[in-house]
């Protein structure tokens, strides 16, 4: 039986309903080394459901209500409440066409080699601090049912062959060098395709991923079976966006057309913050008398705790219902959706019957907790949190190095950050590398976060963008222009690849220097000179500069451009162009209407706005002059 409890805090004012629900205790199948510290968009709401029937259908209109009809079985939702906008691009872990490779043989090949961002597909992730990993386990989640069979130890230590992927990673084009691969009589089975597969989607080198696996099924090397399509599309849904994937879903054959491929539809559809898509692919499935996943209810919990929080007491009415077993990773997400709400209660209420249910909390799960007692001024409890997470020792729990880094940062507390780094010092890691950057600079000690940057150049031969990332938004934070353009220059120099994570870092130095007009620039130029689309945030950050002057013709061309580049839907760039209009004390003609054309209904916050902006509002005086 579950229960996710009430919260002794509702939040009535918001319309949300308090109730009870049953849970399930469920294994957590999402891989914890892949995730880093908690998805975090998120909104006020109460995590319950009423008494009503569960609704058959999602249906996405402009109410703002969830509609639940003792008769009906249809569920009303909107499609634009709150969005943070900075939980954009979601990692995935999608694998395909695989024997699950081990985390050594991953490891191994991941050792310093170029990641060539060109190949790329999709965006990269922004710096939003949860939003990111919550996103990144539910793609892992997918694929959790590739590696079921593996799970003892011998084939977690086994080694799978490398020499397929880097012939790969160093040829310009995929076909070609698997012709040649093949030619040459080398093995090609489905070890050495799991391995490739693996590591590019662990690169995002999505691109490559995906011509590997067209040119698997053109020369039918092997039978395809339904997680082999899934994957593929996947990877086109990725690569060439969610139209191409639905059409590429008709050329499936029909009896491998089952829950995996619609699962994976849905779970892109959400990575896209797609809501009308999203809902759409939900009621296909539920059409289609598909089970209702924990899965999919995962993906609907995550879609919603961005857009329209209400909606996820329906998700979990619908998972009691069709029990759906909640995992560690629902139990997060729910922890996150109440921390972000200041619901510490509520939050403290969900992990207590998380461990009620015997699912324990992983390092993740208190890394969210301890965030959120954080931002909430409860230092001695997210403390308390933070020694759990230590164990026994750091030696013996070194994974637990990367999220107590900035997390003591956090806190203030410079000789915690000195004693964690100490212990990885030695034979460091690269995500604790860039943990530590970030950690020393959030308290303001730039020395140390460059003497660990240096290290991590000595260290590996060749870095990421994002590993230079980490330092340029510490120059960015405490507005080191010369320093931060030194940096970029030297990333040029080492032949990285320049992306979306280093325009978002080139944004933001310029913009934290007061040069609004040089950052758009640099935006603009990479727009025009790379296919990759830069992140929505490095777009925001400079349309928030020209709302503060009430700049209103660049505030709109910014709109223009984050449409232009894929980026609508969003209440928070309307929010900004409002803001825009109001600083300029100028009205804005049309501008709701724009906004419904955008599938985007204001919320109580947008609704102020656009009566501040309104140029046929009444007044006392107009109303005596008319």
């Amino acid at each position: 039986m579950w229960a996710l409890g009430r919260a002794a805090n509702p939040l009535r004012s918001q319309g949300c309903h308090v109730g009870a629900i049953r849970a399930c205790c469920s294994k957590f199948i999402v891989q914890s080394d892949y995730i880093e510290n908690a998805v975090g968009t998120i909104e006020p709401t109460e995590l319950v459901a009423g008494g009503g029937l569960l609704p058959k259908r999602l249906y996405h209109s402009p109410s703002i209500h969830v509609y639940l009809h003792p008769g009906s079985r249809s569920l009303s939702s909107q499609a634009g409440a709150k969005s943070s906008g900075d939980e954009e691009d979601l990692e995935d872990g999608f694998s395909e066409l695989e024997a699950p490779a081990s985390v050594d043989s991953i490891e191994e090949a991941n050792t310093g080699e170029e990641i060539d961002e060109e190949l790329v597909s999709g965006p990269e992730l922004s710096d939003v601090d949860s939003e990111e990993s919550l996103a990144e386990a539910s793609q892992i989640e997918l694929d959790s049912d590739a590696e079921a069979g593996e799970t003892d130890q011998e084939s977690k230590k086994k080694r799978f062959p490398q020499g397929l992927f880097r012939a790969l990673m160093n040829a310009p084009h995929v076909e070609s060098a698997l012709d040649r691969w093949v030619a040459e009589g080398n093995p090609l089975g489905r070890a050495e395709i799991s391995v490739c597969m693996l590591n590019f989607r662990k690169r995002k080198m999505f691109g490559k991923a995906l011509q590997l696996s067209e040119w698997l099924e053109k020369n039918k090397q092997f039978d395809f079976v339904e997680r082999d399509y899934a994957a593929r599309l996947d990877l086109i849904a990725k690569v060439r966006g969610l139209h191409k994937a639905e059409q590429y879903i008709g050329k499936i054959p029909e009896s491998f057309r089952g829950e995996i491929i619609y699962r994976t539809l849905l779970a892109n559809c959400v990575t896209a913050t797609n809501v009308k898509k999203a809902e759409e692919v939900f009621n296909k499935m539920r059409d289609l008398n598909f089970p209702i996943t924990t899965f999919a209810c995962n993906q609907l919990i995550l879609l919603y705790k961005r857009f329209d929080k209400k909606k996820i007491a329906d998700v979990l009415l619908l998972m009691e219902n069709e029990n759906a077993k909640p995992t560690l990773f629902t139990y997060r997400l729910l922890i996150d959706t109440k921390g972000q709400s200041n619901d510490i209660t509520g939050m403290e209420q969900v992990l207590e019957t998380m461990k009620a249910e015997k699912i324990k909390p992983d390092i993740f799960t208190q890394s969210v907790l301890a965030k959120h007692y954080i931002s909430g001024g409860l230092n001695e409890k997210a403390e308390a949190v933070l020694k759990e997470m230590e164990g026994c020792g750091l030696g013996e729990n070194r994974g637990a190095c990367r999220n107590l880094l900035p997390l003591y940062a956090s806190l203030g507390k410079a000789d915690d950050v000195k004693r964690v780094w100490k212990v990885c010092e030695s034979h460091p890691q690269l995500e604790e590398c860039v943990a530590a950057i970030e950690a020393w600079g959030k308290l303001g000690k730039i020395e140390e976060a460059e003497a660990v940057f240096d290290k991590m150049c000595k260290t590996w031969k060749k870095l990421h963008s994002k590993n230079y990332a980490a330092l340029l938004k510490v120059y960015a934070n405490h507005k080191m222009l010369s320093k931060g353009k030194d940096l970029a220059k030297q990333m040029a120099d080492s032949g990285c690849r320049i992306g979306p994570l280093t325009w978002d870092g080139l944004v933001k130095l310029y913009v934290e220097a007061g040069e609004v007009e040089k950052a758009d620039s640099i935006l603009q130029k990479a727009v025009q000179q790379s296919s990759m689309k830069p992140f929505f945030n490095s777009y925001m950050v400079i349309m928030d500069q020209y709302a503060k002057k009430g700049d209103v013709h660049n505030a709109e061309k910014m709109l223009h451009r984050l449409k232009l580049a894929g980026y609508v839907g969003r209440i928070r760039q309307y929010q900004t162009l409002l803001q825009a209009y109001i600083n300029a004390k100028t009205p804005a003609y049309g501008l709701r209407e724009r906004m419904k054309a955008d599938n985007i209904f204001p919320n109580k916050a947008l609704a102020a706005q656009l009566a501040q902006v309104d140029p046929f509002k009444k007044t006392a005086m107009s109303d005596l002059l008319d």
